[in-house]
């Protein structure tokens, strides 16, 4: 039931993380705050499809 899903930025839009998730207990899509070497701080990520 895990997945890899993949992370993008919301305010750069780069896709800079991978993670993995079950889909059965988050069905939702995730979202984390994560480190964004571009812009050079943290910002929120989503999952992308």
């Amino acid at each position: 039931m895990r997945v890899i899903v993949t992370l993008a930025c919301t305010e750069c839009g780069d896709r800079n993380y991978t993670v993995s998730k079950n889909k059965r207990t988050h069905p939702s899509r995730l979202e984390l705050r994560k480190y964004s070497p571009r812009l050079k701080k943290h910002t929120l990520h989503r999952e992308v499809r």
